[in-house]
């Protein structure tokens, strides 16, 4: 949801990011055209409550002296009828109004390169060395699989395509991870863990941007209309939303390692094998709450605090800046890390970490109080700390062995030790 008045004085700004975006700049000129009519119907009524007033003074005036004001009066009357028409018709543009704002897309930071496809994504650097095999590497569904810690014959037996199952080892390299990280971010990085919902209502949907526009994408339930998380953003995000916050309560920094859900709509033959795109995963999420004038410094910090999982595990990877064309449409601006998969001998993203300054917070009604007492909207800074299932998968292709098993990372066994 963008700032109206923005929209209004400076349609330049959105025309600009929806055609970087590749979007119909139709959107602008509709969202244009509703504002104005709002703008005549909200002078008519104006004019019309001036008269109103006007008029009832002159009535009380006649009145006083004994003068007849039936006629007057009934005319009165039906202005009265005529602004509240109007007023309904107010209501119904505001409505309209704000459903189509709902779906505009965020501004893209000045600093997001313009493409027309992910292959127009900036690689900004690379990290580590990537190990050199004697034998061609396996990907890691058939090592797991042959080791006997993956099952997803199994998995789909239980929910259909895309669905898998851990056993032993593999169940306990899962939890490895998440306590790991979930350490390393609290201890080294100063995020709180919070354990949130896995079920949220369609406002904490909407406040994060995944409705109304892409509703098809994820897990409702109707009957009771809550939705399954697509990631923890959705709950970390929310809890403040209704909430005006004390300025020293910022930098604010929370995490919470949940189960996340996604029908993958659309990637229908893509990575159907392993734990790469899959309907439920495991994920640690960071997210952040910051003054506007922060939130660039803290974005930074943040992709730092992610790709610190990946050194520690001594893991070689990439960083990306999204194009404007794969930047989400809540976000401003969003760098990818793609780790190296030598079984699939590609990179493969396992964080996200996006800026969406105030996209998020205006929907969502998050503001904070600066020294002025003026309420002010915060930004809010999102990012993967890691997917888990995909690090497993990095973790067993990288440090495979020859004879078909893999080794466990350094800074991993201790968790493994029990």
């Amino acid at each position: 949801m963008l700032d109206t008045h923005m929209i209004v004085e400076t349609p330049g700004i959105l025309k600009e990011t929806l055609l970087k975006r590749k979007m119909d700049p139709s959107l602008l000129s509709n969202l244009e055209a509703l504002i104005e009519k709002k703008k005549s119907v909200q002078a008519q009524v104006e004019e019309l409550r001036r008269e109103r007033n006007r008029v009832s003074k002159e009535l009380g005036f006649k009145k006083s002296k004994g003068e007849d004001i039936s006629q007057a009066s009934l005319e009165m009357k039906e202005v009265g009828y005529k602004i509240k028409e109007l007023e309904g018709e107010l209501q119904n543009f505001e409505s309209e109004l704000n459903d189509l704002n709902l779906g505009l897309p965020n501004l893209l930071d000045p600093s997001v390169p313009e493409g027309s496809s992910e292959a127009d994504n900036q690689e900004l650097f690379t990290q580590g060395e990537k190990r050199k095999f004697s034998y061609e590497p396996k990907p890691h569904f058939e090592i797991g699989e042959k080791l006997g810690i993956f099952d997803f014959e199994r998995g789909v037996k239980l929910s259909g395509s895309r669905a898998y199952t851990y056993f032993g080892l593999g169940s306990r390299m899962e939890r490895a991870l998440m306590n790991f990280m979930l350490d390393v971010h609290r201890k080294d990085h100063g995020y709180e863990e919070v354990w949130v919902p896995l079920l949220v209502n369609d406002d904490s949907m909407m406040t994060t941007g995944q409705y109304p526009k892409f509703k098809d994408e994820y897990y409702r339930l109707e009957k009771d209309n809550l939705n399954l998380i697509p990631t923890a953003e959705v709950s970390l995000t929310n809890l403040y939303r209704d909430e005006i916050l004390k300025e020293e309560f910022l930098t604010r920094s929370v995490m919470a390692h949940t189960s996340c859900f996604r029908r993958e709509a659309g990637s229908y033959g893509r990575d159907t094998k392993g734990l790469v795109r899959v309907h439920q995963f495991q994920k640690v999420e960071l997210v952040k709450f910051t003054r506007p004038e922060d939130s660039e410094a803290e974005h930074e910090k943040m992709l730092k605090n992610a790709e610190r999982i990946l050194q520690l595990l001594d893991l070689p990877y990439r960083v990306m800046l999204l194009c404007s064309v794969d930047t989400s449409n809540s976000s401003s601006k969003t760098y990818d890390i793609e780790v190296w998969m030598p079984g699939l001998n590609r990179y493969m993203e396992i964080s996200s970490v996006s800026n969406f300054k105030d996209y998020q917070s205006r929907r969502g009604k998050i503001r904070y109080k600066n020294k002025e007492g003026k309420n002010v909207l915060v930004h809010t800074i999102n990012g993967s700390g890691l997917a888990i299932g995909r690090t497993l998968a990095a973790v067993i292709e990288n440090y495979q062995t020859e004879d078909g098993n893999f080794e466990i990372p350094e800074v991993l066994k201790p968790y493994l030790a029990l």
